[in-house]
């Protein structure tokens, strides 16, 4: 009985083990073929931009994506387990016939491209807007870009050009940037390989002014400055997730100023600091910026970033309620609203903290 026991184990074993091969052969096999080639013979081109700050997760993502990868996780642990980590931001061109060693390569290398559209997405800083521009331009540097963008002389021509949109408020010297918030999100064609900043920035004041031009009657009606509204629509633009309503952010606002209470939003904060970052800290609420409205009272002294049409409309006629506070879930995207502090912090602790 001993003996048939014994051999009854080592069949068992034999079996795990035999099992724990194949398996191992085919987990090889498959991580293998995931970082070969998508299409051996394809030509086709394909375009993929590669935002700065991208960590090796949103790469690999970006990649999967646009169908120029087999698998974004496989990629993602092949490059650290490789230590290929330097992968430079940019705009690449790949095909389908490049296996995993030469996206690699060709991303460490820098081997970019200019696209031929320069493309603004909406709640873009005029800083990421001057790197946009240098992705577009490679002949230029950001330093050039940030100084022509804000020099006094090329400001003011501004200000002549489109008097009705540009006004003295953006000489306020509190302000960082002054055409902050005037740069309109959108996609723009220019001819010529050497088109000038100045008549790259010029054009996207131009677009602002005309898609202003719908609103000027409810501006003067409700006497609200245009500087004032492109303020209030840029927080609501970087306050906003993809499925909140932005109009009732707006009312949040628009109810805690009526009240003279601080606006409390983490992005005035980001935005003083001159940092994108994904959580702000007690330290950080702390800095002394008249953009920090954790320490100030009223809106900032201008934009904090350049917003598209939906945050401009909730500017303009937000929603009407009783709310006093918001908060994000991150992972989720879902906005809560609360009236008091109190049923505030109730839902921080349900769906923020527990989750973290």
């Amino acid at each position: 009985m001993k003996n048939t026991k014994g051999k009854k184990i080592t069949i068992i074993i034999s079996i795990i083990i035999l099992i724990l091969v194949i398996a191992t052969f085919a987990g090889y096999y498959y991580v293998k073929s995931q970082l070969e080639p998508r299409d051996e013979a394809s030509k086709e081109k394909i375009a993929v931009e590669i935002p700065a700050g991208s960590s090796i997760s949103d790469i690999s993502t970006i990649l999967e994506d646009k169908k120029v990868i087999n698998n974004a996780s496989i990629f993602s642990f092949y490059v650290k387990y490789n230590n290929d980590t330097n992968l430079k931001a940019g705009n690449y061109e790949f095909t389908q016939a490049m296996n995993t060693d030469q996206i690699v390569k060709k991303m460490q290398e820098g081997k970019t491209v200019a696209p031929a559209k320069l493309v603004i997405p909406e709640g873009y800083t005029l800083d990421q807007i001057a790197d946009r521009i240098v992705a577009y331009q490679p002949k230029l540097k950001k330093a050039d870009v940030l100084k022509i963008m804000d020099d006094p002389e090329f400001v003011a021509s501004i200000i002549k050009a489109f008097p009705e949109t540009v006004t003295n408020d953006v000489l306020n010297k509190s302000i960082k940037h002054p055409l902050e918030g005037y740069l309109y999100p959108a996609t723009y064609t220019f001819k010529g390989s050497d088109v000038s900043v100045e008549t790259i920035i010029k054009e996207m004041v131009k677009a602002t002014d005309v898609n202003i031009a719908k609103y000027r009657d409810e501006l003067t009606k409700q006497k609200m400055s245009v500087h004032k509204f492109l303020t209030m629509s840029s927080i609501i633009e970087k306050e906003a997730t993809a499925d909140v309503d932005r109009k009732m952010i707006a009312s949040v606002f628009y109810n805690r100023l009526a009240k003279d209470m601080r606006l409390q939003t983490d992005p005035t904060v980001l935005y003083a600091l001159g940092e994108h970052k994904s959580k702000t800290t007690y330290k950080d609420l702390e800095v002394d910026s008249p953009y920090n409205t954790y320490k100030n009272n009223g809106l900032p002294p201008g934009p904090i970033s350049n917003s598209g049409d939906t945050s401009m409309e909730a500017a303009l006629y937000p929603e009407k309620s009783d709310y006093l506070y918001f908060l994000a879930n991150t992972k989720t995207g879902k906005v809560y609203f609360s009236k008091t502090l109190e049923e505030h912090n109730k839902l921080k602790e349900e769906h923020i903290t527990k989750n973290n």
